[in-house]
C-alpha cells in the first residue's frame, strides 16, 4: 500500500512543494548555488534601491502642476511640463483648441478599424472590416477638414497625433509593398527581379535621415515653378518606401524557409502563382516571420522622430521646441522621460500582442 501512496504516482496526491509551484521555480532560478544566491541577492538589493529612488523622485517629491519649472518647489521631478503642456503634447502647437475633438473622435475610430484585424471573437467583425476600408478617409476628413469642416493644414499638426499619423501610414503601407518587392525578387522575370534588388539595396543601403532630407529640401527643386508638394505627405511617402524596403527582406526569409514542395503540389492541384502565394505560402511565411515583422513596425514607430530634423512637431520635435523656452529650460529629464514612456507604452503593446498571437497561431498549427 505504501508504494501506491508514493509521491507522483497516486492521481489524488498533489506533487511535494519542493518539486513545483513558486519555490520549485525560485530555487532553480534565483537560488541554485552560493554563487547565484547570492547575485540575486545583490542584484536584488539594487533593484530595489533604484526603485526607491526613483518612485521618490517621481512621485512622493514630485511636482505635477506649475506655469514653469520656477514652480516647482521640491527636491523630486517636475512634471509640470506634461500638466501644461499636456495639449500641445497630443495636438502640436498650432492646431485649433476648438477641433480638438476632431482628432480624438479619429483617435477613437482608429481603435474600431483595427479591432477586428486584431481579435477573431469581436462581434459585427465583418462589417467593422469594411468599416476599416473607409477609415483612411474618414481620418483624413476628420483630421484635415472639408465637408463642412475647418480646414487644417497638415503643417499645423504636430505631437503624438503627427506621430501616430506617420507610424500608422507607415506601418500600414509598408507591409503590402514589402510583400510585393519580396515576391518581386524572387520572380522568374529579369526585368522585375531586377528593380526589387536594386531598390532594396539602395534603400537599405542609406539611413532613413538621408531619405528625409532628400524628401524635404531636395525634392522641391525638381518640381516646376510654382508646383507645391506637401511636406508632411512627402515624409509619409519616403517612410513608407523606406520601411518597405526593410520589410521586403524579412518576408523572403520567410519565403526562402518554405519547402518548395508546398509550391510544387499547389501547382499539381492547378493552383495558379497567386493562388498558391495566397492561399498556402505567403500565411505560412508570415507566420513565421511574426517577431520581426513586429520589430521593424516598433522601429519604424520610433523611428517617426527623425522627421523632427526636417521641421515637423513630432513628440521629439514638439519636446525640443518647448525646451527652448525659457520657462521650461530645467526640465529636459522630465520632459524626455514623459515623451519616452509614451513610445514605451506603445511599442511594449504591440510587441505584446505579436506575442499572443504568435502563441495562438504556434497552438493553431501543432
Amino acid at each position: 500500500m505504501s508504494e501506491m501512496y508514493r509521491a507522483g504516482e497516486h492521481p489524488d496526491l498533489p506533487p511535494p512543494v519542493e518539486t513545483s509551484g513558486v519555490r520549485r521555480w525560485l530555487r532553480a532560478n534565483l537560488f541554485s548555488s552560493v554563487l547565484s544566491s547570492l547575485t540575486t541577492l545583490v542584484l536584488a538589493g539594487f533593484i530595489l534601491w533604484i526603485l526607491k529612488s526613483a518612485l521618490i523622485w517621481g512621485m512622493l517629491e514630485a511636482d505635477f502642476f506649475g506655469a514653469s519649472f520656477r514652480d516647482c518647489a521640491s527636491a523630486g521631478a517636475c512634471w509640470a511640463v506634461a500638466s501644461a503642456r499636456f495639449p500641445q503634447y497630443w495636438f502640436g502647437f498650432f492646431y485649433p483648441s476648438a477641433q480638438y475633438w476632431r482628432p480624438l473622435l479619429a483617435f477613437a475610430l482608429l481603435s474600431v478599424a483595427v479591432a477586428p484585424w486584431l481579435s477573431e471573437s469581436i462581434k459585427y467583425r465583418r462589417e467593422l472590416k469594411i468599416f476599416s476600408l473607409f477609415y483612411p478617409l474618414i481620418a483624413l476628413l476628420l483630421l484635415y477638414g472639408g465637408a463642412g469642416l475647418a480646414i487644417v493644414e497638415t503643417d499645423r499638426w504636430g505631437g503624438f497625433l503627427l506621430t501616430l499619423v506617420i507610424g500608422v501610414v507607415g506601418i500600414v503601407a509598408s507591409l503590402p509593398i514589402g510583400i510585393l518587392l519580396a515576391l518581386g525578387r524572387r520572380s522568374e522575370m529579369p526585368v522585375v527581379r531586377t528593380l526589387c534588388v536594386v531598390f532594396i539595396e539602395i534603400v537599405r543601403g542609406v539611413p532613413l535621415i538621408t531619405v528625409l532630407f532628400t524628401a524635404s529640401v531636395l525634392l522641391p527643386l525638381f518640381l516646376p515653378d510654382g508646383m507645391s508638394f506637401n511636406k508632411l505627405l512627402r515624409v509619409l511617402i519616403m517612410v513608407s518606401l523606406f520601411a518597405s524596403a526593410y520589410m521586403a527582406e524579412i518576408v523572403r526569409g520567410g519565403l526562402a524557409a518554405i519547402p518548395p514542395g508546398q509550391e510544387e503540389a499547389a501547382r499539381a492541384m492547378g493552383l495558379g502563382y497567386w493562388q498558391t502565394m495566397g492561399l498556402i505560402v505567403l500565411p505560412q511565411a508570415l507566420r513565421i516571420v511574426i517577431p520581426g515583422i513586429v520589430s521593424s513596425f516598433i522601429g519604424l514607430f520610433k523611428d517617426t522622430s527623425l522627421v523632427a530634423i526636417v521641421g515637423l512637431y513630432d513628440l521629439l520635435g514638439l519636446t525640443q521646441a518647448i525646451l527652448k523656452e525659457t520657462g521650461w529650460m530645467g526640465v529636459k529629464i522630465e520632459a524626455y522621460v514623459f515623451i519616452g514612456a509614451i513610445f514605451w507604452i506603445c511599442c511594449f503593446s504591440m510587441s505584446r500582442y505579436a506575442k499572443h498571437l504568435e502563441e495562438k497561431l504556434k497552438r493553431g498549427h501543432v
